[in-house]
């Protein structure tokens, strides 16, 4: 029986005394595409910052390719090093560092070969080029969406997560962002795992579609 690239068992996190995860089971598979849908604040952003590394949870445990990377109270396997990239709602580039930096410095922490070679041509696949010493409040908002596909290009992940990363784009821009996905996910080969609340995003990434509710996930 082969291993999932991630799953959890029983994880479980609260803020503030309110439970948000409950005993979660999730199981994603290589090269495979997930969505969870569920309404805002019912714990899917919770869930991906736990699977990142971003933050530990109160029970239970992650695993990646069978070695536990966070277990209650824990992170024992820090994000750098858990060949999974999140793509945030706002992006999350850095204000400081120029495109160029931003795939570079990715790519140094991952100890992956050649940053700045392979940096280069990441940006230039992604229609970047040319644009290598901008800094973010210097880009469109398309060449920022761009930059951060850049970014988790550069780590080679085999997971990729989405936080909401196309809710606040219209119809056209959504798309657009779909058709990126594709393209990062055809130079990596990753899964993808989706949250959101639209079910019209989760049916465009296709894949298995998971529900949250009560702190657990159900098929949707």
């Amino acid at each position: 029986m082969t291993t999932p690239f991630l799953s959890t068992q029983n994880l479980a996190k609260s803020y503030r005394g309110q439970a948000v995860l409950e005993k979660l089971e999730l199981q994603i598979e290589a090269q495979q595409r997930y969505s969870i849908q569920g309404p805002s604040g019912c714990g899917k952003s919770t869930l991906l910052r736990l699977l990142a590394g971003l933050e530990s949870p109160d029970a239970g445990t992650i695993q990646l390719e069978g070695q536990v990377a966070s277990t209650a109270g824990k992170i024992l396997l820090p994000p750098w090093r858990r060949k999974t990239q999140m793509v945030f709602q706002d992006l999350g580039l850095w204000p400081t560092r120029t495109v160029l930096q931003h795939v570079v410095d990715m790519r140094k922490a991952g100890q992956l070969p050649n940053p700045k070679a392979e940096g280069q041509k990441i940006l230039a696949q992604l229609g970047l080029d040319g644009l290598e010493k901008r800094r973010p409040a210097h880009l469109s908002g398309g060449e920022a969406r761009r930059l951060a596909f850049a970014r988790v290009m550069a780590m080679e992940p085999k997971l990729i997560l989405l936080d909401e990363a196309f809710s606040s784009l219209d119809a056209e821009n959504r798309e657009q962002g779909f058709q990126l996905l594709e393209q990062v996910i055809a130079n990596t080969q990753a899964a993808v795992l989706l949250v959101t609340h639209d079910p019209l995003e989760a049916e465009r990434l296709g894949g298995t579609c998971l529900h949250m509710q009560n702190g657990g996930l159900h098929c949707a």
